[in-house]
């Protein structure tokens, strides 16, 4: 009985080091396809920046694209659960205050450095036959979460005609953002922006 409580008490700090290199390599991939694109992202340097050597990245990722696909997945859960996290210090729902924070949130979803690490991951599976296939299923998945979070944030009856629209409409209106972002941070135009589809949207949701 004491041999195998031992082996469990060995097992438990050993998973917990390859659950941390794990965490330690999708948030270094996420960095580098930021940072440097796909062309600039190779598993050697994602490693070396999670200051693990190549064999222990490639243990956990079999492939290249294995590592950024579950990098960018891993991310995107996290700022999906972040976002969700926003509903416990909302105001009432149907108010202005509550629809311009959610809107906000999503649109610093869309205007961070995920969007720039998963934006490097479109273009790359434009050409990459062995991504396309499942960046393509990943950003469906994320999408789908994404419409799911906006309407519970929001409260938004989506059997009332136009409101889903509008919902997806300020999903792709932040998508937007993000692309200008990559260019420029005009936050001040960014705001106006925010102002007015909180405005729209308010219209929408309220029934006029």
């Amino acid at each position: 009985m004491g041999t195998v409580t031992s082996s469990r008490a060995a097992k438990e700090p050993q998973q917990e080091r390859s659950r941390a290199t794990r965490r330690a390599l999708l948030e270094a991939a996420v960095s580098c396809l930021a940072e440097r694109g796909w062309s600039g992202s190779t598993v050697s340097v994602v490693a070396e920046r999670a200051g693990v050597s190549r064999g222990a990245a490639q243990h956990h990722f079999r492939t290249r694209e294995d590592l950024f696909t579950a990098a960018v997945e891993h991310v995107a859960e996290m700022r999906q659960s972040a976002l969700k996290a926003v509903a416990n210090d909302l105001p009432p729902t149907g108010s202005s205050a509550r629809t311009r924070i959610v809107v906000e949130e999503i649109v610093g979803l869309y205007t961070g450095p995920l969007f720039r690490a998963a934006l490097h991951l479109w273009v790359a599976a434009s050409d990459e036959e062995p991504l396309r296939e499942r960046v393509t299923a990943l950003e469906a998945r994320v999408g789908r979460e994404a419409h799911r979070t906006a309407v519970a944030l929001l409260g938004a009856d989506e059997a009332v005609p136009g409101v889903r629209e509008t919902v997806q409409g300020l999903l792709d209106m932040s998508r937007g953002l993000g692309l200008a972002t990559l260019l420029t941070d005009d936050k001040p135009r960014r705001d106006r922006v925010v102002t007015q589809w909180a405005h729209i949207l308010d219209t929408v949701l309220n029934g006029g």
